[in-house]
């Protein structure tokens, strides 16, 4: 908070307005001292009040990024791209992204959720709030919008099913959503968290085929990231292992919206 003073209440706060660029609705005001006229002019005082900006949900989130790197010793800028009723995005900037996005996008989505409950500790209402950094969630989301399409038409050619490795929610609403008019096949989502993954079934599916395999850690990887495996396999859900199990898809996106 800072103080001002002027000859009358209104004047101090109004000064104090004007310097910190402020409108009534956004201050908080304390009125520390009222003006006093004194004797014949001795012993005569100023008002004094002090000002200082109200923390919205946002400031609240960025508050909290900016004290986390200082402890960690990261050098982030944090910037609020949008502030509204229903949703809140931060972009955080740095010279090297890598530690902020993590493996997976992991750091970049546990710092969302903490985010997430500060922004809205005071809140009836829960209001959205999205970290990202450098534009990478929505790069992540054309990369998923990509593969879904190449993966669905090469469904359709090999007339089997393939199996996508475990995804969270916000992942597998994208690819549910992108191949949802894709002509010739059809998503399904199976297994159960934090191991649920999605299937992608052609119309024209033929059982007898060999089904492509998630493919795992260490085997032989082909193009689409699927296995060939040359003996016939039953189909499995993917293993529950922190790597693999599945079509690769690099590093995640977290979010709060949840598939149908």
């Amino acid at each position: 908070m800072k103080e001002f003073t002027a000859k009358t209440v209104d004047d101090a706060i109004e000064l104090g307005l004007k310097e910190l660029g402020l409108t009534r609705d956004q201050a908080e005001i304390v009125v520390i001292e009222q003006p006093t006229k004194g004797f014949m002019g001795i012993g005569a005082k100023p008002a004094k009040v002090s000002i200082s900006k109200i923390k919205t949900d946002a400031d609240r989130a960025i508050d909290f990024l900016d004290g986390l790197f200082d402890i960690l010793n990261l050098d982030v800028a944090t910037k609020i791209e949008l502030d509204t009723e229903e949703k809140i995005i931060i972009n955080l900037t740095a010279i090297d992204s890598s530690p902020l996005i993590g493996y997976r996008g992991e750091v970049l989505d546990s710092l969302q959720c903490l985010c997430g409950a500060v922004a809205n500790k005071t809140n009836e209402t829960y209001k959205r709030v999205v970290v990202d950094c450098e534009n990478y969630r929505e790069k992540r989301e054309q990369t998923l919008k990509a593969l879904a399409e190449k993966l669905a038409n090469k469904a359709i050619k090999t007339s089997r099913k393939i199996t996508l490795e475990p995804m969270n929610p916000f992942e597998r609403r994208v690819i549910h959503s992108t191949l949802a008019d894709f002509d010739g096949v059809k998503t399904v989502s199976e297994g159960k968290e934090p191991v649920r993954y999605i299937v992608i079934i052609p119309d024209n599916y033929n059982p007898s085929n060999r089904d492509r395999k998630p493919f795992k850690n260490g085997s032989k990887k082909r193009g689409d990231g699927a296995r060939r495996d040359s003996r016939p396999q039953q189909q499995k859900a993917p293993k529950k292992s922190g790597f693999g199990g599945g079509v690769f898809l690099g590093n995640s996106l977290k979010d709060k919206p949840t598939e149908e």
